[in-house]
């Protein structure tokens, strides 16, 4: 799965979908899509990223009390 890092407008490739679906965890580890070098896996922010498309992330994966709380 790739995502865009709000930051820098890069695609990061997503290393690990199981910590990117848990909302209790605020990191996931990715490697960023850019140079012709494969970049070294590192540790992202959740709110920084954005799907392709420019939309947010699901509040499921952002926040572990997205049932409990009213929009």
């Amino acid at each position: 799965m790739f995502l865009k890092h709000k930051p820098s407008s890069n695609i990061v490739e997503v290393m690990d979908l199981e910590a990117l679906f848990d909302p209790f965890r605020t990191d996931f580890k990715g490697r960023f899509h850019a140079g012709e070098e494969m970049q070294d896996p590192m540790g992202f922010h959740k709110t920084d990223m954005l799907f392709l498309s420019g939309e947010h992330m699901p509040r499921c994966w952002l926040d572990r009390y997205y049932k409990e709380r009213k929009i």
